[in-house]
């Protein structure tokens, strides 16, 4: 399907002149949507009299937007006027005009995605999702979250991604700098490969020749991704450069067409696939809210719509407790413990530990570096959290992590929780799951090798469950003791660890509660076997996931790298 769009450099608070001149425009062309990149609303430091007379009258429907548009932030904060009204307006601004968000996935008209993300990298900010929506900033972590949508027709940026003109014979107009860029715009756009990526220039337009993004299994350039990146100047401009550009759009893709003159290959350096980077009732929590019944049964939900896919725009940012490269932390909603459960430690500390890539299982994610900096990252995680549980706990607590991997799930991800250390040392905890797969009929468990690979036999479905605990200090490995600096927190111990799996046929029923169900069993806890019976407030949520970043933060490596 082919669809007609129209995008405009910023208009600096002159909109009534611009929806003026796009009215007849969308009469002639019938555009789809159109699309204002940069900053719709007037520098707030010199704004006029008039300015805010315009607001008013865009905010009582007195100024006609002649089709719909999709604006986002740009380089300047939004007024608070319309940051006002957008909170009551569920982001519909007036008829036809239509804010998307600052760090935003959306799916419009035509089924074209648009990914945007709003204002300059805040160097002040060192980690976490930005939460304030309407602020010209993001975070390494903001940029990250978006890089799990995987693709995009049409990408938004404030700044410039790094080394774009590399390759290039495009010339800036004479006397124009070029604007500031980002490498971690330039990353965005090598993992999403988007068909146009927009930006903007105040007073020059530069239109880049297409280029191709490299592919480490195809060497053919026409079954590649183009990218056509165009930064647009902006309206009223001294210069009288190109503020607006219409373009055709068509969300199926000609593999076989010739790639446009000109095209050039990627500017950008090849990312090292290293990914951060996604609402509904039960975002973070353990129960199995995707699988639909069989009587309606319904397509796997997008990544924008997944529950543990950070791009998705509903995020519940405040239970993100770390960010990786491929995978991250979260604590868990309506968590099995509670922070009364292990006083030692004095937080629930039942975390997921979930990929950012969005694939039912960890063997079907599809480009094999990602596949395998996933897993590393993903266990070099659960270590870490073994190695905080026992230090905090000083030898107390052992750990549990099991993963259900099956090829018709939504998206992979690792349950963590501390117990007792005796019942690890007892083999109690090893007892407990094999009684309960025996009752539950399900296929007994064989004794693999903690490390996670990719070898063949665990690409079909499974459950796995590894089993740690301290050896003990007269067990302790020499060389952590000598290392020791007699700081309780920052003491890496031994562990032993266990790993069982019980392998799925692709048809068998598996209760994915079932990790859950046997380890309240371990700790006495039956009456929180259903997540939604151990909801938290956001208050209670928020204090106990800064309760774990505190006790995780020396080992919490996405701080350090």
């Amino acid at each position: 399907m082919t669809s007609k769009v129209v995008v405009t450099g910023d208009i600096n608070g002159r909109f009534p002149e611009v929806f003026k001149k796009l009215s007849p425009l969308h009469s002639k062309n019938s555009f789809s949507f159109a699309i204002i990149c940069g900053d719709l609303f007037a520098d707030p430091s010199i704004s006029s009299p008039e300015d805010e007379e315009n607001i008013t009258a865009l905010l009582h429907g007195s100024i006609p937007v002649p089709l719909t548009t999709y604006f986002s932030v740009g380089k300047r904060p939004l007024p608070p006027r319309v940051i006002e009204k957008l909170d009551s307006a569920d982001d519909e601004l007036c008829e036809n005009l239509h804010y998307l968000g600052k760090r935003t996935v959306l799916n419009v008209a035509g089924g074209i995605k648009i990914v945007a993300l709003g204002g300059h990298l805040d160097p002040l900010i060192t980690a976490g999702i930005t939460k304030e929506e309407y602020t010209p900033f993001h975070t390494d972590s903001d940029m990250k979250s978006l890089q799990g949508v995987k693709d995009a027709d049409i990408l938004l940026t404030s700044s410039w991604p790094a080394s774009i003109r590399k390759g290039s014979t495009v010339s800036l107009l004479k006397g124009a700098s070029e604007p500031p860029s980002s490498d971690l715009i330039a990353n965005l756009c090598s993992s999403l490969r988007p068909r146009y990526h927009f930006s903007t220039s105040s007073e020059f337009f530069f239109e880049r020749e297409p280029f191709f993004h490299r592919s480490e299994d195809d060497d053919n350039i026409t079954s590649r991704q183009i990218t056509r990146f165009i930064s647009l100047a902006s309206f009223g401009n001294s210069a009288k450069q190109k503020w607006l550009y219409a373009f055709n759009i068509d969300t199926s893709i000609d593999r076989s067409a010739a790639p446009p003159a000109g095209v050039t290959a990627s500017p950008f350096h090849r990312p090292s696939k290293k990914r951060a980077a996604p609402s509904g009732h039960s975002r973070f929590s353990t129960s199995d809210s995707h699988r639909p019944s069989k009587r309606a049964r319904q397509p796997p939900p997008r990544p924008e719509e997944c529950f543990f896919c950070l791009s998705n725009p509903n995020i519940a940012t405040h239970l993100i407790a770390s960010i990786g490269n491929d995978s991250y932390l979260t604590t868990a909603r309506g968590p099995l413990s509670s922070p009364k459960t292990f006083p030692s430690i004095g937080f629930s500390a039942h975390i997921l530990i979930i990929p950012l890539s969005h694939s039912p299982t960890l063997s079907s994610i599809t480009e094999p570096t990602v596949r395998s900096s996933t897993i590393v990252e993903m266990s070099r995680y659960r270590k870490a959290l073994q190695s905080m549980i026992h230090s905090q706990s000083k030898g107390q607590l052992g750990s549990v992590t099991w993963e259900v991997s099956r090829k018709k799930g939504v998206h992979a991800h690792w349950q963590f929780l501390p117990l007792s250390n005796d019942l690890v040392s007892q083999g109690l905890v090893e007892a407990a799951f094999k009684v309960e797969a025996e009752n539950e009929n399900y296929p007994a468990f064989e004794k693999k090798e903690p490390k996670v690979d990719e070898d063949e036999t665990m690409a079909g479905d499974f459950f796995r469950i590894w089993i740690s605990g301290s050896l003990g200090p007269d067990k302790a490995d020499p060389a952590h003791e000598n290392g020791s600096s007699g700081n309780d927190s920052s003491v890496v111990m031994a562990h032993e660890e266990k790993c069982l799996v019980s392998h799925l046929s692709d048809d068998a029923r598996f209760d994915v509660q079932f990790g859950r169900r046997v380890v309240a069993k371990l700790l006495g806890l039956e009456d929180r076997m259903n997540w939604k019976d151990c909801l938290q407030s956001q208050e209670e949520e928020t204090a106990d996931v800064e309760a774990f970043k505190a006790a995780f933060h020396d080992l919490d490596f996405s701080l350090q790298e």
